[in-house]
């Protein structure tokens, strides 16, 4: 009989499939504050995925790193997201509401073909162990796709923000459970090429709310050759 997980590895699993349900949650919010509202608790598990593992392997940087990790991107990113949107906390900007190129129930079914397809591609690897929970990284792996498909799905610059901040969520869950020793140099590498998205983001909002009035990228087909 194979051992039962343990405290670790069963909490990377729980953390992990909650961050894929978070995500699969952003897919069927029609207003990107709502989005915004479910990265923040994404962020969050990532947060408290980080003060497991230190806690479980005695690996003091990575109390530092959840704090970074928390003030970051569940504090900073979500605050510089909801000043761009602006307007009352009800409502979105223009070009953003029924932004879907595919309705929600149709891109939430194309998207549990692509976590299938994700997960199943990671599981392949087979890397197991104590040092990375198979099934947490396999749902790292789905997780990646689904983040894609809501950048896809959606025609405005803030949903395809969003998406792309939870891909990096997905890269550091997958690095957490695969390298969790790293120095703490390289993991906070992760949380700079965040905030340098984030202000290219704000950026691209920006130019493009004042450009168009809007922050619907349909009109941007017309670039095309």
């Amino acid at each position: 009989m194979n051992a039962p997980p343990g405290i670790y590895e069963g909490a990377a699993n729980v953390i992990a499939a909650l961050m894929l349900l978070l995500e699969f949650g952003m897919l069927r919010q029609a207003l990107v504050r709502d989005q915004v509202r479910l990265y923040m608790a994404q962020s969050a598990l990532i947060s408290a995925l980080a003060i497991v593992i230190a806690a479980d392997r005695g690996l003091p940087d990575l109390y530092a790193l959840a704090g970074l990790s928390a003030a970051l991107k569940v504090v900073a990113v979500p605050l510089v997201l909801r000043r761009l949107l602006g307007g009352p906390a009800s409502e979105d900007p223009p070009g953003v509401a029924g932004s879907h190129t595919l309705n929600p129930a149709s891109a939430v079914l194309a998207s549990i073909g692509l976590a299938a397809f994700g997960f199943f591609s990671f599981g392949a690897f087979h890397i197991s162990g104590p040092a990375a929970p198979e099934l947490a990284l396999a749902i790292a792996g789905a997780m990646v796709f689904v983040a894609f498909g809501l950048m896809i799905v959606r025609r405005d610059v803030a949903s395809q923000a969003v998406g792309f901040f939870s891909v990096e969520n997905a890269i550091s869950l997958a690095a957490l459970v695969v390298a969790a020793g790293l120095p703490l140099i390289l993991e906070t590498a992760f949380l700079f090429d965040l905030l340098v998205a984030v202000v290219v983001f704000g950026m691209l909002i920006r130019a493009h709310h004042a450009r168009s009035e809007s922050l619907s990228t349909a009109d941007l087909t017309r670039l095309r050759g």
